[in-house]
Formats: structure tokens, sequence, C-alpha cells
């Protein structure tokens, strides 16, 4: 009888499940208001080294929605001006969100339920953080 090696996703699975938490590893967002234009986020982007900005209500700071390179890339493919189009005419869906006391294991499984890679922390309603599944992966091979 063979046994066979656990796959490189069942080892990281495994390693999640020591009950960390999202609060563990989420980092500061980076994040942009609805009016502001297409342009400003493909700066904020690209200056951030960030490959998403949350969308963020002025006044709660709750988050309403996410944009990412591809999607500024998307409209201005469709022929929507960067300098004219505003972040609000592009983004729809209010983004999933996780509590900073999630268990990393859950917030990754979310992710690759909703086919997304980038994830908002928060408390309450409240934007708090952002966590990537990258850096999920990156804490399940960490020692």
């Amino acid at each position: 009888m063979s046994t066979r090696s656990p796959s490189p996703v069942e080892t990281a699975t495994a390693h999640l499940s020591r009950r960390r938490t999202v609060g563990q590893v989420m980092r500061p967002p980076a994040t942009i208001e609805p009016e502001a234009h297409l342009a400003a986020a493909a700066y904020m982007i690209e200056h951030l080294h960030d490959p998403a900005l949350v969308v963020v209500d002025d006044d709660t700071r709750e988050p309403v929605a996410m944009i990412t390179a591809a999607e500024i890339t998307r409209a201005v493919a469709h022929g929507r001006s960067p300098e004219d189009t505003r972040v609000s005419q592009v983004v729809t869906a209010k983004p999933v969100t996780v509590r900073a006391d999630a268990v990393a294991e859950d917030a990754a499984r979310l992710m690759l339920s909703h086919g997304i890679r980038h994830l908002p922390v928060v408390e309450g309603r409240r934007l708090v953080g952002m966590v990537e599944l990258a850096d999920l992966c990156r804490m399940s091979f960490a020692p």
C-alpha cells in the first residue's frame, strides 16, 4: 500500500489550521474614495505597489467596493477616460469582508470560494486592514 504525499495546498491548509488569525497577517489597507478619478486610482496602485485599493465611504470608513489594476485596464479598454471617469462608475459589488479575529484558514477558503485574492478586514463595518491570498500562503509556509 502506497501513501501519497500531501499536496502544497494541503500542507498550507494544515499549517493555517494552527488557528492563526487574519489579524496576525493583515496589513494596513490602501484606500480611495468613490469619487476619485480612475487616474488617481491607477497612480496609487503603481506608486504604492499595491494590487488593489479598498473604496471606502468618506465618513464611516466602511468598504463599499474594491478596485484593481485589471478593472482600471478593462474600463480604459472599453473607452473610459481615466481623467474623467470616477471610481464609483466602474465598481459595483460590495466587497466580501472578513473580521480580524477570523481564522486565517477560513479567510483563505472564503477567498477561494469567491474567486478573489484581496479581502478587506473589518471591525463591525469599519475597515481596519487588508489581507491577500498571497499573504496567507506565505504565512502557511512560515515556521
